[in-house]
C-alpha cells in the first residue's frame, strides 16, 4: 500500500466506520477492512477502478464525491477520507464541511505545492512544475488547487475546522516507501495530511 495510505491508516481506530472520497480502486478500504475490522465505503469517479474495488469486495459507489456525500445523514461515519483529491475539488470548503456533517472527523492529503523541488523548477526554468507527486502539464492537469501545507493551516482557521493532528510526509508518487517530516514540513515535505474535526460552538 501507498505510504501515505499507511499513515492514514495509523490513524483509523478498529471497528470504525469509514467514507473514502476518490477511493480508487479501494486499496485503502481494503486494508483498513482486513486489518482493523473496519466498515468501509467509497465513492469513486472512475468507472474502471470501482469495478476493481467492487472486484474486492468493497462496497463503492460511482458518481461525483460532491454531490453522493449530500445523501449520507449527519454522522453517518467516524470518518470520512479525502487523500489526494483535494486539489481536483471546485469548492473545497464545501466540501469539507459536509465531510464534517457526516463524519465525526475528516482526514484531508494532498501534495504540497512548497516542497523545494517544485519550487527549484518555477525559479530556475521559469516553468509550471511536473514532478512525481504532480506529473501534469498546465494543460492537461486535473489539479485546479495548488495548495501548500502552510496555505492549508490558514485555511481551516479562516473556515474554523479544527486541526486535531497533521502530519508531513516525504515519499515518491504512489510509493511505498517513505519518511515523516518534522524539520521545515513546508518545504521539505511531498505531501501534507491533517485530521479535522468540527469546532465546537
Amino acid at each position: 500500500m501507498r505510504y501515505d495510505l499507511s499513515v492514514i491508516a495509523s490513524w483509523i481506530e478498529p471497528g470504525s466506520k469509514v467514507l473514502d472520497l476518490g477511493c480508487g480502486s479501494g486499496d485503502l478500504l481494503h486494508s483498513l477492512a482486513a486489518d482493523k475490522d473496519v466498515r468501509g465505503t467509497g465513492i469513486e469517479a472512475e468507472e474502471g477502478k470501482v469495478t476493481r474495488g467492487i472486484e474486492k469486495g468493497l462496497s463503492i459507489l460511482h458518481g461525483d464525491i460532491n454531490e453522493e456525500i449530500r445523501d449520507y445523514a449527519d454522522g453517518s461515519f467516524d470518518y470520512v477520507i479525502l487523500s489526494q483529491t483535494l486539489q481536483q475539488v471546485y469548492d473545497p470548503a464545501r466540501l469539507i464541511r459536509e465531510m464534517l456533517r457526516v463524519g465525526a472527523c475528516g482526514i484531508v492529503s494532498f501534495p504540497n505545492f512548497a516542497y523545494y523541488r517544485i519550487r527549484g523548477q518555477l525559479l530556475f526554468r521559469g516553468r509550471a512544475p511536473v514532478s512525481r507527486e504532480l506529473p501534469y502539464e498546465w494543460y492537461d492537469t486535473p489539479n485546479i488547487r495548488v495548495i501548500t501545507i502552510r496555505d492549508f493551516r490558514r485555511f481551516c482557521r479562516k473556515e474554523g475546522f479544527v486541526i486535531a493532528r497533521e502530519t508531513a510526509i516525504s515519499t515518491p508518487h504512489h510509493h511505498e516507501k517513505g519518511m515523516v517530516v518534522k524539520f521545515f514540513p513546508n518545504l521539505l515535505a511531498t505531501y501534507g495530511m491533517f485530521l479535522l474535526r468540527r469546532r465546537e460552538d
